[in-house]
């Protein structure tokens, strides 16, 4: 579905008054306007729509010259006033952000595809605008599940990460965010599919969009060039088969599965090593101790869940227990990293240490891509301390201003910085162009990232009841 929504605010603007493009007006424009909004040589303004979009802007022009103007989107306040190639890591990569374009008498013009909450608009000469309107992109589907508990944190939380993966699940296939790459990742796509269908049930664009990965990847080759993807979509497809019970979608991916099997069994000797051409779990555990007992937990998750299948639909699972049976031969010893920790818990269960490294530091070391699994490994022992931390993970982001979720966030980025709707004062950090790792450094950081939303699939599990204080 796509909706037009006008400015819920101007955040910052040169000296003139320019409220007349907060009214709602036709989206047409006449040839007697009577709110407009003038424009001089240099003004600027900068607009907040309110909530994260994903799309364009429209300006609805009544008078301009053959004018410039600069655009700017962004995702805080602070991204949308950045230079490209700053400090902060402001970028044009992948979809544009920062352009220049001109704007005609009597126009009607739509301008970028991104992930927005806030635009600023830079005038080189005198212009009349009539509206500037966000056009956003959004999955408009009746849920199947709502959280319709008292605690209002949790509803906070729910809402929130279900605008996420709205925005992320518009379009034909399931993308991985909306301002960056809009990659199918299928290595990130499992706990958008644990939101999707929790939220809806069995879903036509986690189904496209599995296949088309699959139809991009003909074996021996690695999906999105990770060996673990390719795992990871065995995993997804199993656990889809679980939830809605897709039998004709399933049966088609048997062979595939079956063909991954033989190719895996290559990788892993007869002790158990690992042998993989390249190693990954996530970004935080890339090239550290930790990486390759991730991998493990995922290769052991991939193969338990394909001998299902394939015993399910009649097929031979010789070379799938042939290759648990090696990865059983040695044991998954995590030395620090949650999300491991959570890995390990859906491979093979926890032990006592296992389960104070966990908890130790509370929201310290959650991950928004892994924060399901590292929270359902809590819960399976300690369900009052799973939403404790979970309300101070995913609320901390919240309290920062989001509307949608993050593509990481680490709870000590809480102190002393700004809300991504504000400035920051002298002193504060900025919440957005300050922190980020790895490929998303700075402003670079998608604020609406599909993978975050896996948060509903716990509350659905977890939060549906009245808990005991430390169950």
């Amino acid at each position: 579905m796509q909706e037009c929504i006008f400015p819920k605010r101007i955040d910052v603007c040169s000296h003139t008054v320019y409220e007349n493009l907060l009214k709602k007006q036709p989206l047409q424009i006449g040839l007697s306007e009577k709110y407009i909004t003038s424009f001089k040589k240099n003004d600027f303004i900068v607009l907040d729509y309110g909530k994260e979009m994903s799309g364009s802007i429209r300006i609805l022009t009544y008078t301009a010259k053959n004018i410039s103007v600069r655009i700017r989107f962004g995702e805080s306040l602070t991204e949308c006033c950045a230079e490209l190639g700053g400090k902060q890591n402001a970028t044009n990569n992948h979809s544009l952000r920062d352009f220049t374009v001109k704007l005609q008498d009597y126009s009607d013009m739509t301008f970028c595809n991104t992930g927005f909450r806030f635009v600023r608009i830079d005038f080189s000469g005198a212009a009349q605008i009539k509206s500037i309107v966000a056009q956003n992109s959004i999955l408009n589907k009746k849920s199947l599940f709502v959280y319709n508990g008292e605690d209002e944190h949790i509803k906070k939380i729910f809402l929130t990460a279900k605008r996420t993966i709205d925005l992320c699940a518009a379009g034909k296939y399931l993308w991985d965010g909306i301002k960056r790459d809009r990659l199918v990742w299928i290595g990130d796509i499992h706990p958008e599919m644990l939101a999707l269908t929790a939220l809806y049930g069995r879903m036509k664009i986690i189904e496209r969009s599995l296949e088309f990965v699959k139809e991009q990847t003909p074996l021996p080759e690695w999906m999105n060039w990770y060996p673990m993807y390719s795992m990871w979509w065995i995993i997804i497809v199993a656990d889809y088969f679980t939830i809605t019970g897709a039998e004709d979608f399933t049966v088609r991916q048997i062979e595939y599965i079956s063909g991954l099997m033989d190719l895996m069994l290559n990788y892993v000797t007869e002790e158990g090593e690992t042998n993989y051409p390249l190693n990954f779990v996530d970004w935080p555990t890339h090239e550290t101790d930790d990486e390759i007992q991730g991998v493990r937990a995922i290769n052991i998750i991939a193969t338990k869940k394909a001998i299902q299948l394939l015993s399910r639909f009649g097929e031979s699972c010789e070379n799938a227990e042939k290759l648990l049976t090696r990865l059983m031969k040695k044991d998954i010893k995590v030395q620090e990293s949650k999300s491991v920790l959570g890995l390990k818990y859906f491979a093979v269960g926890l032990n006592k240490e296992d389960k104070q490294k966990l908890i130790a530091g509370g929201a310290k070391g959650l991950t928004t891509f892994m924060g399901y699994y590292i929270l359902k490994a809590v819960a399976s022992f300690n369900k009052g301390k799973a939403i404790e931390i979970m309300k101070a993970y995913y609320g901390g982001m919240i309290e920062k201003g989001a509307t949608t979720f993050w593509e990481d966030f680490d709870i000590d980025w809480l102190q002393n910085s700004c809300r991504i709707d504000e400035m920051p004062k002298v002193g504060q950090k900025d919440i957005h162009g300050d922190f980020g790792a790895y490929c998303y450094k700075g402003f670079r950081h998608s604020l609406c990232h599909g993978w975050s939303a896996g948060i509903i699939a716990f509350i659905k599990d977890e939060c549906c009841f009245q808990l005991p204080i430390n169950s």
